[in-house]
C-alpha cells in the first residue's frame, strides 16, 4: 500500500514540475517574444485580455521610442544596475524583474496565455495601438510621482497608461 501512495505522490509531483514548465517556445528560439511573455505574464496575468494586450503594447510603444532601448528585451530589462552588472533590487521599469524572486512563472494556464499573446503581438502586430502612444503605466492602487508629468491616455482593467506630451 506504501508503495502506491508513494508513486502517486511522485506521480503528481512529477506533473506539477512539467506544468511550471511549460513553454509554447524558448527563450532561444524567439527572446524577443518570450521576453514579452514574461512581461505580460508577470505585469498583466489575471487580468482581462484588453489589459494584457495594454501592458505589451507600451513595451512595444517603448521600442519604437528614440528614449528607450531598441529590443523588447532590453525595454523589460531595463533597469539600474550594480557595477557588477547585478539588477539593483526594485529599481527596474518593470518591477518584477528585479524584485529578486524567482522569473519562472508558476500558473501554466496564464503563461501559455502569456505566450501566445506576446507571440500575436510580435509577430503578427496584432491589438497594437490600443493605449493610443503610451509609454508609462501603473497599477490603479499606486500613485507614483512621475504620473503627473505625463498626459494621462486612461485606464484599462487595473492598469492607467500615460503618454508623453
Amino acid at each position: 500500500m506504501k508503495f502506491y501512495i508513494m508513486a502517486a505522490v511522485m506521480l503528481i509531483v512529477a506533473n506539477v514540475a512539467q506544468a511550471q514548465t511549460t513553454n509554447l517556445y524558448t527563450e532561444e528560439d524567439y527572446p524577443q517574444a518570450y521576453c514579452m511573455a514574461l512581461n505580460i505574464y508577470y505585469e498583466a496575468r489575471g487580468s482581462n485580455l484588453a489589459d494584457r494586450v495594454a501592458v505589451a503594447d507600451v513595451v512595444q510603444n517603448r521600442v519604437r521610442d528614440t528614449r528607450y532601448p531598441n529590443t523588447i528585451c532590453e525595454v523589460v530589462k531595463q533597469g539600474r544596475q550594480h557595477p557588477s552588472g547585478a539588477m539593483i533590487r526594485n529599481q527596474c521599469q518593470f518591477s518584477w524583474y528585479c524584485d529578486g524572486k524567482n522569473d519562472r512563472p508558476q500558473n501554466e494556464d496564464l503563461w501559455i496565455d502569456a505566450q501566445m499573446l506576446a507571440y500575436q503581438m510580435v509577430f503578427e502586430d496584432k491589438y497594437r495601438g490600443i493605449t493610443e502612444g503610451a509609454t508609462h503605466y501603473h497599477a490603479t492602487y499606486v500613485k507614483p510621482s512621475w504620473a503627473s508629468t505625463l498626459q494621462l491616455v486612461g485606464r484599462i482593467g487595473a492598469h492607467i497608461f500615460y503618454r508623453w506630451e
